[in-house]
């Protein structure tokens, strides 16, 4: 351990000193230690209330208990550095608080202060919470709070290669040796740059890995999950929207019975699902179009669940059966149909109109025929968004991956059912959100697009 940092217990973690014994509890654990004796008990109230360098704290166990003391110390310190209890910090610029149980600190060895260049990592970011400034990183198990304005300029610097000397230049009242130490808790942390990344590393880009690290358990400690965190102070969205428009226009609903009865095995179905980018001549109908999203969209049921609001079931599956997506076919050759954008009503299975042809509408038939690589125009874009509060309202963390989730299951839906109908279906992988909602005027934060499926005839 590193003796220049200062360390201190998180303030997570509750200390409660009784008769025998000391009670360190968080939230999820507690740890008891057993007839403490007087050393020990006085440096673990320093970790509390008055932190102190490692140096400091041994010191006055061994004054009090003896060198067993300092051993006993030590491995009662490693413990509860490994459980992400003990924070690192270098005064007055940082400290590092474990966001994880498990946690790992690699203390740096550096040979030449003098000749080493250290650089910011590419994955490492700065922004506000609570009025702190705090640094983080996929690749770390810590966020760093700036305490000081002149560890922001430091920051700043690290932008470019520095070695500690250079580090200071033009930085006040900050010596070499706190230079250094600030660079230790930062290479600890692996808040700076590798000197190579590896290939796999290489390939990721800043955006995935966060995104990645964040939206699963292991490198933070925020809320996962249903926390409900709105409960009682917003109201849930109702499962379906308002309605966008009083030009409605039915669809065609298919016999279910019949067609498991006509429908090609569910084997072939899937051993035939392909993209396909190439449509026939004839256009895809408004009777085709009303099938398909029947069988692949539609509400089979609503369920209200006091406080909890509106719930429902459809063909596809969606997490806490919450259903936040919506489909906007983009009519582009259709029969039966006016070119133009609708969205689907699942409960009414009926379309509405939300724009006539528009630049805007056309721009988006663009987006997708060059996403998707192909000279012709598809016959029918759909758009499928997502009305973001149905999951933001329930879950934490998880929410934006959990919807991205459901596109994929919604997408392979379209494609078997398509598949099974001879249509000609295709996934998008990338569209233009700003796009979407200039066409239909819809604020990009309350409900925005999430993909995009290309269908047609054969």
């Amino acid at each position: 351990m590193n003796s220049a940092f200062t360390i201190s217990l998180a303030k997570k973690i509750d200390l409660i000193p009784e008769n025998e014994r000391i009670i360190l509890k968080s939230n999820t654990y507690k740890l008891t230690l057993s007839h403490p004796q007087p050393g020990l008990k006085s440096a673990f109230n320093h970790l509390k209330h008055s932190p102190a360098t490692l140096s400091d704290l041994r010191q006055l166990v061994v004054e009090t208990d003896g060198i067993e003391g300092k051993d006993k110390f030590d491995k009662y310190l490693q413990g509860l550095t490994n459980l992400g209890w003990i924070c690192h910090s270098v005064f007055p610029l940082a400290t590092a608080i474990p966001m994880t149980g498990n946690y790992q600190i690699n203390y740096p060895q550096i040979q030449n202060w003098q000749q080493q260049t250290f650089t910011l990592s590419r994955f490492a970011y700065l922004h506000q919470v609570n009025g702190e400034m705090v640094l983080e990183s996929p690749q770390s198990q810590a966020k760093i709070i700036l305490l000081d304005w002149r560890a922001t300029a430091l920051i700043t610097k690290l932008s470019q290669p520095q070695t500690s000397t250079t580090l200071i230049a033009g930085i006040p009242d900050i010596t070499e040796e706190l230079a250094q130490q600030f660079l230790s808790l930062l290479l600890a942390t692996q808040m700076l740059s590798s000197e190579t990344e590896n290939s796999h590393l290489m390939q990721w880009e800043f955006h995935d890995l966060l995104f990645h690290s964040r939206s699963r358990k292991g490198r933070h400690s925020n809320p996962v999950g249903g926390t409900y965190r709105f409960l009682d102070k917003i109201e849930p969205l109702p499962v379906v929207k308002p309605p966008m428009s009083n030009k409605v226009i039915e669809l065609y609903k298919p016999d279910l019975e019949d067609l498991a009865k006509t429908d090609i095995s569910f084997t072939q179905v899937l051993e035939s699902r392909r993209s396909i980018r190439e449509y026939g001549e004839d256009p895809i109908t408004i009777e085709q179009l009303g099938e398909l999203l029947y069988r692949s969209a539609r509400i089979q049921e609503v369920i209200d669940k006091e406080n909890m609001g509106q719930l429902s079931r459809r063909p596809y599956p969606g997490g806490g059966a919450i259903h936040e997506l919506e489909i906007y076919p983009l009519i582009n050759y259709c029969e039966g149909l006016e070119a133009a954008l609708y969205h689907y009503r699942p409960d009414a299975h009926e379309l509405e109109l939300v724009s006539e042809w528009s630049q805007e509408v056309e721009a988006l038939v663009t987006e997708a025929c060059l996403s998707n690589g192909s000279q012709k125009m598809p016959q029918v874009l759909i758009i499928i968004t997502a009305r973001f509060n149905r999951m933001f309202w329930k879950y934490q963390s998880m929410a934006y991956a959990a919807i991205l989730k459901h596109v994929g299951v919604l997408y392979q839906t379209l494609y078997l059912v398509s598949t099974a109908m001879n249509l000609a279906p295709c996934g998008i992988g990338a569209g233009n959100s700003d796009i979407f909602a200039k066409a239909t005027g819809i604020d990009y934060y309350e409900e925005s697009s999430v993909g995009e499926f290309i269908l047609g005839t054969k």
